[in-house]
């Protein structure tokens, strides 16, 4: 079986959940790049296996294991995760041309 087309799909929901994801949280809050700025966050613990919590109670060793964590990333990898932030940042555009052609209940 061939990866490619499992990348594809894989590519194509990262970018409709957090596209969707964006879109909704900003007709909630009515903050235009929110999804833009929580999703390194979000990809981050997607990477990282470690708790949140150990973030701020070991951060040495939780810092280093994200970056060994992000240096281990496969090409693949990357672009399901690129895909989902071109979905976020896409959702922010939709929303600005949205409010700028008169829809202000977005």
């Amino acid at each position: 079986m061939s990866i490619i087309p499992i990348l594809l799909v894989s590519m194509l929901l990262f970018f409709v959940l957090f596209f969707g994801i964006g879109f909704l949280l900003n007709m909630l809050l009515r903050m235009t790049w929110i999804m833009a700025i929580v999703y390194p966050i979000i990809a981050l613990l997607i990477i990282n296996k470690v708790n949140f919590s150990e973030y701020f109670t070991n951060p040495g060793a939780s810092f280093s294991s994200l970056g060994k964590s992000i240096s281990e990333l496969a090409a693949f990898d990357i672009a399901i995760l690129a895909s989902g932030l071109l979905g976020a940042i896409t959702s922010g555009l939709t929303m600005r041309v949205l409010r700028a052609k008169g829809y202000r209940m977005f």
